[in-house]
């Protein structure tokens, strides 16, 4: 017996001994890994033009173990993350703040692993409350982790963000769209076509012009006519936006083109102008606005093709 007390006294030394050895090496760990998370949350935050940023990040013990303390600095002003009256994190942050908070120590924590080329990574709606202006740099690094791990699962129920990440994703990285659909009671997963979903309306309009203009599909004339005039609203906004700002028409739009004829101020030379008037009473024809029986207004197929060239024509100037 005393030869089994004798044991278990060395032994517990020397368990202690390791417990010290183990202590020394996690408070030197500690040491240097919180320095650089901060460092590294930081340089996210910055990105993502946070206006905040972490400071005084340490360590902490208590009997659940190990954990971190950390405060956010907003205006040099430092905000503690528990407070009974005064400001904390929880009244301090936004939901989007916290969010990009919350992104940001992913990302860091990503760059922190050894073993991240071997990982596949799954990021689940990063736009939930997270501020539109930080979009586009969560669509960058998401980019550009893709050449960095195995593999990269976006997740969102925003089709524009998943566009930007398809559209900016490496071409020289694997990639597949999927969609999940309903299927009767239940639901499915599919394929999803990005492009078809990122043609614009206006490209769509163009692409049923010019396929008219090919095959004289009676089918598609009404629609086609009445793509003109958004087709015209579409480029004299991005051609003279100040003169046609969002909501205008093109009626008092064609009557400041004439009062500025031959003047500094001139938009449309005469030609143009009086083009302009001959193309808008066609397309007017065709415009809910503009004529109370559009829907029913007799359309010829020689017309219709005349007006439609000669608008293609006005737009590619």
């Amino acid at each position: 017996m005393c030869q089994a007390y004798i044991g278990e006294r060395q032994a517990k030394a020397a368990t202690e001994g390791l417990r010290a050895a183990a202590r020394t090496a996690l408070d030197n760990y500690r040491q240097n890994i919180f320095p650089r998370y901060q460092a590294a949350i930081n340089a996210f935050l910055q990105r993502f033009g946070a206006g905040f940023r972490l400071d005084n990040m340490a360590s902490v013990n208590n009997r659940a173990g190990s954990s971190v303390n950390y405060a956010v600095v907003i205006n040099q002003n430092h905000v503690p993350l528990t407070a009974d009256a005064a400001p904390s994190f929880r009244s301090a942050l936004s939901s989007g703040d916290r969010n990009t908070l919350a992104l940001a120590f992913f990302f860091a924590s990503l760059d922190q692993d050894p073993t991240l080329a071997d990982k596949i990574v799954v990021i689940d709606d990063p736009m939930t409350s997270l501020d539109e202006h930080r979009s586009l740099v969560t669509v960058q690094e998401i980019c550009h982790l893709s050449t960095r791990v195995a593999q990269v699962i976006v997740l969102s129920h925003f089709k524009p963000f998943l566009m930007k990440v398809w559209e900016g994703a490496p071409r020289n990285v694997a990639r597949a769209s999927m969609q999940v659909t309903r299927a009767a009671n239940a639901s499915q997963i599919s394929a999803w076509n990005v492009n078809a979903d990122t043609i614009t309306e206006h490209d769509r309009r163009y692409a049923r012009v010019l396929a008219y203009l090919d095959t004289a599909d009676p089918a598609t004339q009404r629609q086609v006519a009445a793509d003109l005039r958004p087709m015209l609203e579409a480029f004299i906004r991005v051609a003279f936006p100040h003169e046609f700002p969002p909501g205008s028409l093109l009626g008092p739009f064609h009557n400041v083109c004439q009062q500025r004829q031959n003047t500094p101020q001139q938009l449309l030379n005469q030609a143009d102008t009086r083009e302009l008037r001959a193309i808008l009473d066609y397309v007017n024809l065709f415009h809910h606005d503009t004529n109370a029986t559009w829907q029913t207004e007799i359309i010829n197929d020689q017309q219709l093709t005349n007006f439609a060239q000669r608008t293609l024509a006005f737009i590619r100037r």
